[in-house]
């Protein structure tokens, strides 16, 4: 079983760029899909980024593709969500997400642990 805490998040102004780290703990980090996925007011949770156990392959929701770079660290356990020229329709609950399946999924019902969120707010 894997644990997962999320942090970074803040308030900052259309434009800034923010750094989301989710740090794992128990389990066997570097065998998990990681995602993140993000939840706004009065929306579904959607997603926004994956990566592999070996940091090779990366996905991207449309929405965020160019602006925002997903990234490992397997031996810190950590997994970095990089978000640049922030829009306020990126506001939103951001939560990291473990899968052990081979490439994970863009399904938040496919994702058994799930960190506790990390409240991002972007100002216009």
């Amino acid at each position: 079983q894997v644990q997962l805490v999320e942090s970074g998040g803040g308030l900052v102004q259309a434009g800034d760029s923010l750094r989301l780290s989710c740090v794992a703990s128990g389990g066997s980090f570097s065998s998990y899909v990681i995602s993140w996925f993000r939840q706004g007011p009065g929306k579904e949770r959607e997603f926004v980024a994956r990566i592999r156990g070996d940091g090779v392959s990366r996905w991207y929701a449309d929405s965020v593709k160019g602006r925002f770079t997903i990234s490992r660290d397997n031996a810190k356990n950590t997994v970095t969500l990089q978000m640049n020229s922030l829009k306020p329709e990126d506001t939103a609950v951001y939560y990291c997400a473990a899968s052990n399946s081979l490439f994970g999924s863009n399904d938040p019902g496919a994702y058994k642990y799930w960190g506790q969120g990390t409240q991002v707010t972007v100002s216009s």
